[in-house]
């Protein structure tokens, strides 16, 4: 019932820019705290940026400057723009709802890749 889905994934050049969406069903997408994370074989997943419900955000010094993610609830969406991206950057990135411990449902990931 509850999906996630990524797109916008790929492979771009140090410096440049990507943008991915994450379009949500199956849940009340307004009330719900939205992120994406990304995750490097062989490392944990770590956060690369969330937006609250209302609104608010934050980032990680390593994106901060670099990335901004936004919602729109009226299209249940969340977006991350990433600009000046880094080869430190590839890995899979993952688009997170979170409202409860009980309650928190996962994308099924895009690649992103920086390389020259």
């Amino acid at each position: 019932q509850v999906q996630l889905v990524e797109s916008g994934g790929g492979l771009v050049q140090p410096g440049g820019s990507l943008r991915l969406s994450c379009a949500a069903s199956g849940i009340i997408f307004r009330v719900y705290h939205m992120g994406w994370y990304r995750q490097a074989p062989g490392q944990q997943r770590e956060l690369v940026a969330r937006i609250a419900a209302e609104g608010t955000t934050d980032y990680p010094d390593s994106v901060k400057g670099r990335f901004t993610i936004s919602r729109d609830n009226s299209r249940n969406t969340v977006s991350l723009l990433m600009n000046t991206l880094k080869p430190e950057d590839t890995a899979v990135y993952y688009c997170n709802a979170w409202l409860t411990s009980e309650l928190d449902f996962w994308g099924q990931g895009t690649q992103v890749s920086v390389s020259s």
